[in-house]
Protein backbone atom coordinates (compact mmCIF):
# COMPACT_ATOMS: atom_id res chain seq x y z
CA UNK A 1 0.00 0.00 0.00
CA UNK A 2 1.49 3.06 -1.16
CA UNK A 3 1.08 6.47 1.02
CA UNK A 4 0.20 9.19 -1.48
CA UNK A 5 1.70 12.85 -1.35
CA UNK A 6 -1.31 14.84 -0.40
CA UNK A 7 -1.72 18.57 -1.85
CA UNK A 8 -4.05 21.11 -0.40
CA UNK A 9 -5.19 23.02 -3.40
CA UNK A 10 -6.72 26.63 -1.66
CA UNK A 11 -7.21 29.92 -2.82
CA UNK A 12 -9.42 32.71 -1.62
CA UNK A 13 -13.51 33.18 -3.35
CA UNK A 14 -13.72 33.49 -7.06
CA UNK A 15 -9.47 32.22 -6.86
CA UNK A 16 -10.44 29.76 -10.13
CA UNK A 17 -8.97 26.79 -7.31
CA UNK A 18 -11.98 24.37 -8.64
CA UNK A 19 -10.94 25.00 -12.43
CA UNK A 20 -7.62 23.65 -11.41
CA UNK A 21 -9.22 21.11 -9.74
CA UNK A 22 -10.81 19.94 -13.05
CA UNK A 23 -8.43 19.59 -14.95
CA UNK A 24 -6.32 17.55 -12.46
CA UNK A 25 -9.20 15.10 -11.87
CA UNK A 26 -9.55 15.29 -16.15
CA UNK A 27 -5.70 14.31 -15.91
CA UNK A 28 -6.98 11.16 -13.70
CA UNK A 29 -5.76 12.25 -9.74
CA UNK A 30 -7.86 12.03 -7.15
CA UNK A 31 -8.97 15.46 -5.73
CA UNK A 32 -11.19 15.88 -2.39
CA UNK A 33 -14.01 18.29 -2.22
CA UNK A 34 -13.75 19.89 1.21
CA UNK A 35 -16.47 21.81 1.01
CA UNK A 36 -18.96 19.23 -0.62
CA UNK A 37 -17.90 16.69 2.15
CA UNK A 38 -18.40 19.06 4.74
CA UNK A 39 -22.31 19.60 3.56
CA UNK A 40 -22.38 15.70 3.21
CA UNK A 41 -20.42 15.48 6.99
CA UNK A 42 -23.10 18.33 8.39
CA UNK A 43 -25.70 15.91 7.39
CA UNK A 44 -24.83 12.26 7.87
CA UNK A 45 -22.63 12.37 10.90
CA UNK A 46 -24.76 12.05 14.09
CA UNK A 47 -21.93 13.85 16.10
CA UNK A 48 -21.69 16.71 14.40
CA UNK A 49 -25.32 16.79 13.46
CA UNK A 50 -25.15 16.63 17.72
CA UNK A 51 -22.69 19.39 18.12
CA UNK A 52 -24.30 21.69 15.52
CA UNK A 53 -27.88 21.85 17.23
CA UNK A 54 -25.99 21.60 20.72
CA UNK A 55 -24.35 25.19 19.23
CA UNK A 56 -27.31 26.49 16.96
CA UNK A 57 -30.04 24.91 18.43
CA UNK A 58 -32.50 22.83 16.93
CA UNK A 59 -33.58 25.00 14.21
CA UNK A 60 -30.45 24.07 12.43
CA UNK A 61 -32.17 20.87 10.98
CA UNK A 62 -35.38 21.12 9.02
CA UNK A 63 -37.21 17.84 8.10
CA UNK A 64 -34.00 16.07 8.66
CA UNK A 65 -32.21 18.36 6.39
CA UNK A 66 -29.13 20.73 7.15
CA UNK A 67 -31.36 24.23 7.03
CA UNK A 68 -28.49 26.61 5.26
CA UNK A 69 -30.07 29.56 5.29
CA UNK A 70 -30.36 29.30 8.58
CA UNK A 71 -26.77 28.72 9.21
CA UNK A 72 -25.21 31.19 7.01
CA UNK A 73 -27.50 33.48 8.24
CA UNK A 74 -26.07 32.93 12.27
CA UNK A 75 -22.56 32.97 10.90
CA UNK A 76 -22.53 35.74 8.63
CA UNK A 77 -22.13 38.32 10.10
CA UNK A 78 -20.55 36.82 13.45
CA UNK A 79 -16.88 35.36 13.85
CA UNK A 80 -17.55 33.98 17.53
CA UNK A 81 -19.88 31.86 15.76
CA UNK A 82 -17.97 31.07 12.39
CA UNK A 83 -15.03 29.55 14.25
CA UNK A 84 -17.39 27.94 16.62
CA UNK A 85 -19.10 26.12 13.28
CA UNK A 86 -15.30 25.60 12.00
CA UNK A 87 -14.32 24.18 15.73
CA UNK A 88 -16.86 21.40 14.92
CA UNK A 89 -16.55 20.63 10.89
CA UNK A 90 -13.17 21.26 10.24
CA UNK A 91 -11.63 18.50 12.38
CA UNK A 92 -14.81 15.89 10.69
CA UNK A 93 -13.69 16.90 7.33
CA UNK A 94 -10.20 16.45 8.28
CA UNK A 95 -10.05 12.38 9.78
CA UNK A 96 -12.71 11.93 6.79
CA UNK A 97 -9.63 13.39 4.21
CA UNK A 98 -7.41 11.26 6.14
CA UNK A 99 -9.55 8.48 5.39
CA UNK A 100 -10.31 8.88 1.97
CA UNK A 101 -6.58 9.36 1.12
CA UNK A 102 -5.40 6.42 2.07
CA UNK A 103 -8.03 4.48 0.46
CA UNK A 104 -6.65 5.66 -3.26
CA UNK A 105 -4.48 4.46 -5.61
CA UNK A 106 -2.63 7.15 -6.97
CA UNK A 107 0.96 8.28 -5.86
CA UNK A 108 -0.66 12.16 -5.72
CA UNK A 109 -3.82 13.06 -3.77
CA UNK A 110 -5.26 16.46 -4.06
CA UNK A 111 -7.43 18.51 -1.27
CA UNK A 112 -9.37 21.44 -2.77
CA UNK A 113 -10.17 23.80 0.30
CA UNK A 114 -10.87 27.40 0.52
CA UNK A 115 -9.57 27.76 4.30
CA UNK A 116 -6.57 25.26 4.34
CA UNK A 117 -4.42 28.04 5.47
CA UNK A 118 -6.67 30.07 7.54
CA UNK A 119 -7.73 26.45 9.81
CA UNK A 120 -4.20 25.05 10.10
CA UNK A 121 -5.27 22.23 7.79
CA UNK A 122 -2.48 22.85 5.64
CA UNK A 123 0.05 21.68 8.52
CA UNK A 124 -1.30 18.22 7.64
CA UNK A 125 -0.51 18.26 4.63
CA UNK A 126 2.85 17.34 2.33
CA UNK A 127 2.41 20.34 0.19
CA UNK A 128 0.14 23.49 -0.73
CA UNK A 129 -0.63 25.31 -3.90
CA UNK A 130 -2.13 28.83 -3.96
CA UNK A 131 -4.41 29.43 -6.91
CA UNK A 132 -4.23 33.39 -7.25
CA UNK A 133 -6.52 35.94 -9.62
CA UNK A 134 -6.32 39.99 -9.42
CA UNK A 135 -9.60 40.74 -7.35
CA UNK A 136 -11.52 42.59 -10.20
CA UNK A 137 -11.69 39.15 -11.88
CA UNK A 138 -12.56 37.43 -8.83
CA UNK A 139 -15.52 39.32 -8.40
CA UNK A 140 -16.48 39.24 -12.06
CA UNK A 141 -16.20 35.20 -11.21
CA UNK A 142 -18.29 35.18 -8.52
CA UNK A 143 -21.25 37.75 -9.83
CA UNK A 144 -21.68 35.45 -12.67
CA UNK A 145 -21.73 32.11 -10.68
CA UNK A 146 -23.70 32.81 -7.84
CA UNK A 147 -26.44 35.20 -9.13
CA UNK A 148 -28.01 35.94 -5.71
CA UNK A 149 -25.44 37.86 -4.83
CA UNK A 150 -23.98 41.11 -4.90
CA UNK A 151 -20.35 43.08 -5.73
CA UNK A 152 -20.61 44.37 -1.82
CA UNK A 153 -20.97 41.25 -0.97
CA UNK A 154 -18.69 39.68 -2.98
CA UNK A 155 -15.76 42.16 -1.51
CA UNK A 156 -16.52 41.95 2.03
CA UNK A 157 -16.30 38.03 1.55
CA UNK A 158 -12.84 38.40 -0.32
CA UNK A 159 -12.07 41.19 2.73
CA UNK A 160 -12.91 38.44 5.22
CA UNK A 161 -10.37 35.66 3.79
CA UNK A 162 -6.41 35.80 4.21
CA UNK A 163 -4.96 37.51 1.95
CA UNK A 164 -3.27 36.09 -1.20
CA UNK A 165 0.34 37.62 0.31
CA UNK A 166 -0.59 35.91 3.55
CA UNK A 167 -1.31 32.43 1.87
CA UNK A 168 1.95 32.75 -0.31
CA UNK A 169 4.10 32.31 2.50
CA UNK A 170 2.29 28.75 3.13
CA UNK A 171 2.22 27.74 -0.07
CA UNK A 172 4.63 25.96 -2.32
CA UNK A 173 3.72 26.46 -6.01
CA UNK A 174 1.43 28.89 -6.93
CA UNK A 175 -0.73 29.11 -10.38
CA UNK A 176 -1.93 32.33 -11.94
CA UNK A 177 -5.60 31.80 -12.96
CA UNK A 178 -6.12 35.14 -14.66
CA UNK A 179 -7.05 33.93 -18.18
CA UNK A 180 -4.27 35.05 -19.70
CA UNK A 181 -1.61 32.95 -17.89
CA UNK A 182 -2.17 29.47 -19.76
CA UNK A 183 -3.66 26.87 -16.54
CA UNK A 184 -2.47 23.71 -18.06
CA UNK A 185 1.62 24.12 -18.24
CA UNK A 186 1.34 25.57 -15.03
CA UNK A 187 -0.35 22.20 -13.74
CA UNK A 188 2.03 20.26 -15.74
CA UNK A 189 4.91 22.20 -14.08
CA UNK A 190 3.59 21.84 -10.73
CA UNK A 191 3.31 17.88 -11.04
CA UNK A 192 6.59 17.64 -12.46
CA UNK A 193 7.68 19.13 -9.40
CA UNK A 194 5.92 17.35 -6.81
CA UNK A 195 6.91 13.56 -8.91
CA UNK A 196 10.49 14.63 -8.13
Amino acid sequence: MITPLKVGITGGIGSGKSMVCTVLKEMGYPVYNSDERAKTIMETSPEVRNQLIAAFGEQTFHSNQLNRPFLAQAIFNDPAKREQINAIVHPAVRTDFQQWATQQTSSIVFQESALLIETGGYRLLDFTVLVTAPEELRVQRVLRRDAATNENDVRSRINSQLSDEEKRKNAVFVIMNDEQSLLVPQINELLKKLNQ
